[in-house]
């Protein structure tokens, strides 16, 4: 699931707090319809969970050891990108 860079990005906001489809796809500029299928496959994993406000659906990440999970795959890839010596 982690995979994909859109799905990451998603994730990596759905982290911080929550947040609706338009509002994802204004922040990762990737259109509506995309948006909403990424986050159907992640619910699907049970990476995400989703509550009503209003007539609003509202995405997150579903606990700390998903988030927990992000912080350390995106540290991972700093490392690999930036050629910072891994931790052992």
């Amino acid at each position: 699931m982690l995979s994909d860079g859109t799905r990451l990005r998603l994730m990596w906001l759905l982290s911080s707090g929550e947040l609706d489809v338009n509002s994802l796809a204004a922040s990762i500029g990737v259109p509506r319809p995309s948006v909403s299928q990424h986050l159907a496959k992640l619910r699907l994993a049970g990476l995400v969970t989703t509550r009503r406000d209003g007539r609003r659906v509202v995405y997150r990440a579903s606990d700390s050891h998903v988030r927990a999970l992000i912080a350390e795959a995106l540290f991972h890839a700093d490392h690999e990108i930036s050629g910072l010596p891994r931790h052992d």
